[in-house]
This record gives structure tokens, C-alpha cells and sequence, in this order.
């Protein structure tokens, strides 16, 4: 449905951070839409023509192998803008595949009123950018988590990355997406998850994965979870 939200009312960080001037460049542009389990937002090598900024539930973006081989680089929450980044560095289309991870809804953006609001406002554009930069950020820590992590730690930042953006404990998760997210076979994300189920850390069960103990998971990932977020705070929540 499309109406004018308050910026007051809205759950997304990054719109919630614009100042009330940028902010309303946007409101009119914003469509409010349902988003189902693996709906995709921006599909591989063509034209981006919508955005989308969650309020609720996330997106999972997938690269591909030349073998079709698929492995999550990010993941983006009701702290982002999905399809940003290359929209906003002036081009059209990318070679990755986002898709809604996790249901929820979302606001619903054409790629030509942001490019339109983001020409008439310099400090919309440069928080835009910020938030490009903490993706930049996040990309780099995933390539070093998963070159010099094991996979309990690498599953503990993911589930610390996925508990930032549900409401609640929960995470809708399968064996079969996390093996894609680890980069392992199926059976090596089941190996990890049951590592820190033994360590009561969360609960598991078909579908579902519970957050029992944050700070205890927050101790495994042993610094490959928070700077991303630190500079997300200072760059965009900061600004």
C-alpha cells in the first residue's frame, strides 16, 4: 500500500537516521509491501528498478560460482537499503541475487525517485554512501572470518548478524541454508550447529534456530562479529 509514513513510525535505522528534510525528498516514493521466504529483490545481471529498505525480516545476498555453486556475502536487515549499492554508484544491474531470508515487510523504493532524491540532496546522498561503506566493511570481515575461522565461529557471527535484524530469539533457518552461508556441505553445518547446541548456546529444530545465550555466542565469534556493526553506529547512527 502507499501512503506517506512519519518518520517517527518507521522501523528502518537507515531512514529513521535521515534528517526530516531527506526524509520527506523519500516519503512519498516509499510503498509498503509484504515480502514472502525467498522472494527475490534483485535478480542477477539485470536492471535494478526497486529498492528496498526492511522493517521487518531480511534479505540474504548470494554470489554464484562458474560451476553454479552459491555462497552468501551479506546479509541486510531493517538497518539497510537492499539493491543500494550499485544503483548508487551509477550503475543498473549486478551480478548477485538478493532475496528475502527471512519474511517480513518492506519499503518499496523505484530506482528513479531515490537516484532523483539522491540529486537533490548532497546529505542523502553522503549517508548512503556511509551505509555502502559499512557493506564494503561487512564484505571484508566475512572474507576474513571465513579464511581464518572455523565454522563454530563463523556460524556464531552469522546467528549474532541474523539476531540483529528478527524480533525475538527466533531465526527461520534451514540446515540447507546454512551449509550455503558456511560454504560447507550440509553436514558441516549441522556438525557446527550441534556444537553450540551442546554448549547451550541455542536451541535447535527443524526450521528454527533459538537464541539461549548472546553473550556466550558473542564470546565464540571471538571479534569476527562488531566492527561492521561499531562502524555502522559511528557512520550512519553517529552522523
Amino acid at each position: 500500500m502507499t501512503f506517506h509514513p512519519r518518520q517517527s513510525d518507521v522501523r528502518n535505522r537507515l531512514l529513521r537516521a535521515l534528517s526530516a528534510s531527506d526524509f520527506a525528498l523519500l516519503s512519498p516514493h516509499l510503498e509498503l509491501v509484504d515480502m514472502e521466504f525467498r522472494q527475490t529483490l534483485v535478480v542477477p545481471n539485470e536492471p535494478i528498478t526497486q529498492l528496498y529498505f526492511p522493517e521487518s525480516g531480511f534479505a540474504s545476498i548470494i554470489t554464484y560460482g562458474s560451476g553454479g555453486n552459491r555462497v552468501e556475502i551479506g546479509i541486510i536487515g531493517r538497518e539497510g537499503l537492499v539493491g543500494a549499492t550499485p544503483v548508487l554508484l551509477g550503475t543498473d544491474r549486478t551480478p548477485n541475487h538478493a532475496f528475502v531470508q527471512n519474511a517480513g515487510q518492506m519499503f518499496a523504493i523505484t530506482a528513479v525517485a531515490l537516484n532523483a532524491a539522491v540529486g537533490q540532496s548532497a546529505t542523502l546522498r553522503r549517508l548512503l554512501l556511509r551505509f555502502i561503506q559499512v557493506q564494503i566493511i561487512h564484505l571484508g570481515r566475512s572474507v576474513h572470518s571465513n579464511a581464518t575461522y572455523n565454522m563454530e565461529v563463523r556460524l556464531a557471527r552469522w546467528l549474532l548478524m541474523c539476531h540483529d535484524r528478527v524480533d525475538g530469539d527466533e531465526i527461520a533457518i534451514t540446515h540447507e541454508f546454512l551449509a550455503l552461508m558456511l560454504g560447507v556441505q550440509r553436514s558441516g553445518a549441522t556438525l557446527a550447529v550441534q556444537m553450540l547446541e551442546g554448549n547451550l548456546l541455542i536451541k535447535a529444530r527443524r526450521g528454527r534456530i533459538t537464541i539461549v545465550n548472546r553473550k556466550s555466542l558473542l564470546e565464540v565469534a571471538d571479534g569476527s562479529y562488531g566492527i561492521a556493526e561499531a562502524e555502522y553506529a559511528r557512520l550512519i547512527e553517529g552522523a
